[in-house]
């Protein structure tokens, strides 16, 4: 596809492409049932990680960012302290993310473990108290390709679930609007295997905050599917299963189950999802998958699929530098340069997706609102 395409026109090629491959042909799917959530007119924008294309992710700052940005959702990813605290990291492993590779008093605390079957070194949310963790600072997790962010280094705390909740709340007050919170359940059978379970401190959390309901403004997600299930029964707010381009959920692994992100994927992959979820979030790959060389190629069917078992779908996860987007959309030929963000979001938003993990809120509220007013 040449890069000379408008974003429309690429949007508008590559769904004719679709349409004329018969193997990505599907019928209408059926009027949606009250029982399974709606696909939406207006696409949810999720701030990932907060605003984490401007500020260190996974701070009180970046989802702060993200929301003034126009997020409607932001997105915590929730490991477990040595106490049983939910704080909110990407990773267990902390020497990306904070300081604490540079704190003599927590040297000994270096260790090499075992996280979903891959050999890790480097210091656990699981060894520190929250009291301890308290004490690390935020940093930029890409400073290489952030570079900004780095200013922000040393600033911040690494915030705990009841923080970002309380963030929304306030947030949301001061602009008359709903904040909704997409926590993440980070190496859910991990977790459980030293006694730590996510599921039952996250339940208990949005207990007290009177997060309980269907209609809540909260959305779970998780790489597994057990801990779904589990949550299934536990809770009556949203779930997400999440789908990445390769690789099977770790609790398959463990169980022996052959199946794979792709094969959960398929129509009879996404039925069996929707007996205990309400949507997925997909890999972008899985919606619009790339050759070799990155480019674009025709759309497969995964959203209609998706649609059909009345399950909502979200992508992720939209970043605007080069180097994370299709060849097709690259500006120039720094990796860390802005590309063409916003074809990238005409395209996807074009075939029905129902919001967008993006680390630059503000550009994904700018595409869906310019499309709006088309």
């Amino acid at each position: 596809m040449r890069r000379t395409l408008s974003a429309l026109g690429l949007a508008g090629a590559l769904l004719a492409a679709a349409v004329a491959v018969p193997a990505l042909t599907a019928s209408a799917a059926p009027a949606p049932t009250a029982e399974r959530a709606r696909p939406t007119d207006r696409p949810l924008v999720i701030g990932h990680r907060g605003a984490s294309g401007y500020r260190p992710e996974h701070t009180l700052e970046a989802y702060r960012l993200a929301i003034r940005q126009g997020a409607d959702y932001i997105e915590p990813d929730l490991v477990a302290t040595r106490d049983g605290a939910l704080v909110a990291r990407h990773e267990n492993e902390i020497s990306g993310t904070t300081d604490v590779a540079a704190r003599p008093e927590f040297a000994a605390r270096r260790a090499t473990k075992t996280i979903d079957g891959v050999a890790v070194t480097g210091w656990f949310t699981e060894d520190f108290t929250l009291a301890e963790l308290r004490t690390l600072r935020a940093k930029e997790r890409l400073p290489k390709v952030r570079v900004a962010n780095t200013a922000f280094d040393g600033r911040f705390e690494v915030p705990t679930l009841q923080e970002v909740i309380d963030l929304a709340r306030s947030e949301g007050r001061a602009r008359g609007r709903t904040i909704g919170v997409y926590p993440e359940t980070k190496h859910p059978s991990y977790f459980a295997s030293i006694g730590l379970p996510l599921e039952e401190p996250l339940v208990e959390v949005l207990r007290r905050n009177g997060l309980t309901r269907r209609n809540s403004p909260v959305i779970i997600q998780s790489f597994e599917t057990a801990n779904l299930r589990k949550l299934d029964r536990m809770t009556d707010v949203r779930l997400a299963q999440l789908l990445d381009a390769t690789g099977r959920p770790y609790d398959f692994t463990v169980a022996g189950d052959a199946r794979t992100y792709q094969d959960l994927a398929k129509p009879a992959g996404l039925k069996w999802i929707a007996s205990y979820a309400d949507g997925v979030g997909a890999n972008k790959n899985l919606i619009v998958p790339r050759d070799a060389a990155g480019r674009l190629l025709a759309p497969t069917t995964l959203v209609r699929d998706a649609h059909r078992e009345r399950l909502i779908v979200h992508a992720w996860t939209f970043r605007a530098e080069n180097q994370f987007l299709p060849a097709d959309l690259r500006i120039g030929t720094d990796p860390n340069a802005r590309g063409d963000i916003q074809a990238e979001y005409e395209l996807f938003l074009s075939l029905g997706l129902d919001g967008v993990f993006t680390d630059h809120p503000d550009t994904a509220v700018a595409a869906r609102e310019g499309l709006a007013r088309r």
